[in-house]
């Protein structure tokens, strides 16, 4: 039985998905061990380092199938890492080439380029999922350029903005993320291979056991550090951090969603599917399951970060401990960051906008959400100043006598003799004061930003 979400059969797919699963498991795991031996191997026959035979014959040899997984699995346990009970195993599928596996090499070469060669495949489904998720946004940007609504700071009414431009904000950090990702796959995505402490000394020319790592990276299709990194931890802290980073701008998308499907606001649902969001004992709920998914994933994702900058702190050339954080900390940051962009795509690619009531929430305070305009209004003809006191002033009494502020202002002499009717309720109209929001947005929707 499951003790954790990530392997539960009942919670799984909401912190996780198929795909990234697969390529966490530890199946795929022995595999792309397999694949970091078999690679240097053939890197090796090039430098010269082992007969080009023998890298041939580990290279067809040596197979996950032929494993035995019960006794990799005991002998893991008492050695602590996988790597030498599975040397020993393929060693023997390759015969008298075997001697050769894993030469120069140490636990920790194969374990770390094993890992980055499944960070690589994690990583190009976050970005597809990113793409989707952003190509969301920009429609739902466009649609909705010019839908108005209320802009919220400190969750009071503002001033006028509109819906568009609000998707259009999430957008802009995705699209950074996206970038970021960018960056980062030609930083963190390197090859390890150094011996015991980093030297490759056991491989005799420095000039030929370079070459070795520069031939084996080439065959993995990672990238070349000029270091050996056993102890330099932050590429993969750039990763998972970029994945929390990722998860946070999700979940202040999850936020507002939640806050704007909530009652008293309304103002949007996310998509409904029969029984999705309902409550065991009060039939009327349709609960933000989705963006309650992509919030958690936000706040778990931010504890896998604080894990990981924990594991930057390393002892000299191998460190005593902090490298076991990882083992936890990076697969189930790609199952998080994964989980909740597919949680992401399915509720902004079906979420309901009530514009009606968007207008109408727009409405509650009378007309106060576009005070500011009115003051501007009037600032050419009597000064900011006097402006901003006339105003505040009806302001005051619109709350105070339940008035909207047009009606507060439409019998005030001063402003009677500087604006006519029509000009006062197109102050007064919510629509007419949203400076570039749309086409901020209509800007955002149109980028095709990396």
């Amino acid at each position: 039985m499951a003790v954790t979400v990530f392997d539960s059969a009942l919670f799984r797919d909401m912190f996780g998905t198929d795909e990234m699963r697969a390529i966490f498991s530890d199946h795929a795991y022995l595999e792309r061990c397999i694949d970091a031996e078999t690679a240097l191997a053939r890197a090796q026959a090039q430098a010269g380092l082992i007969p080009a035979d023998a890298a041939r014959e580990i290279s067809a040899h040596a197979s996950f199938a032929k494993l035995d997984l019960d006794a990799l699995r005991h002998e893991t346990e008492i050695v602590g890492y996988p790597i030498l009970p599975l040397v020993r195993q393929v060693s023997a599928m390759c015969g008298d080439a075997g001697r050769y596996l894993h030469w120069g090499a140490t636990t920790q070469d194969i374990m770390d380029t094993a890992t980055m060669l499944q960070c690589a495949r994690g990583v190009a489904v976050i970005e597809r999922q990113l793409d989707d998720v952003r190509a969301t946004l920009r429609e739902l940007a466009a649609r909705h350029a010019d839908t108005v609504t209320a802009g919220r700071t400190h969750l009071q009414h503002a001033l006028p903005v509109t819906f568009g431009f609000r998707a259009a904000v999430w957008l802009s950090s995705l699209n950074r993320h996206a970038e970021r990702l960018q960056q980062a796959k030609a930083r963190a995505l390197l090859v390890q291979f150094g011996g015991a402490a980093g030297t490759l000394a056991s491989l005799g020319d420095p000039a030929r056991a370079l070459h070795t790592r520069e031939l084996f990276a080439a065959e993995l299709g990672l990238a070349n550090p000029e270091i050996t990194w056993h102890v330099a931890r932050d590429g993969l802290c750039e990763l998972v951090t970029l994945l929390a980073a990722i998860g946070g701008s999700l979940g202040k998308i999850a936020l507002d969603v939640m806050m704007m499907a909530a009652s008293e606001f309304g103002e949007v649902a996310e998509p409904f599917v029969p029984g999705r969001g309902a409550s065991s004992t009060m039939p009327q709920k349709r609960n933000p399951i989705s963006s309650e998914l992509m919030f958690a994933a936000a706040k778990m994702l931010r504890e896998r970060a604080a894990l990981m900058l924990d594991g930057l702190m390393h002892d000299f050339e191998r460190a005593t401990g902090p490298w076991h954080l990882e083992w936890s900390a990076v697969p189930e940051s790609f199952l998080l960051a994964s989980s909740a962009l597919a949680q992401a795509q399915f509720m902004l690619g079906g979420l309901h906008v009530d514009v009606e009531r968007m207008r109408r929430n727009l409405d509650l305070t009378g007309g106060l959400i576009v005070a500011e305009a009115v003051m501007m209004g009037l600032a050419p003809a009597i000064g900011r100043q006097r402006a901003h006191d006339i105003v505040y002033d009806a302001c005051r009494a619109a709350i105070e006598n339940g008035q909207t502020l047009y009606d507060v202002l439409s019998t005030h002499d001063e402003i009677a003799q500087r604006l006519d009717d029509a000009q006062l309720r197109a102050l007064t109209d919510p629509a007419n004061y949203l400076g570039a929001a749309a086409a901020m947005a209509r800007s955002m929707a149109g980028s095709m930003a990396a």
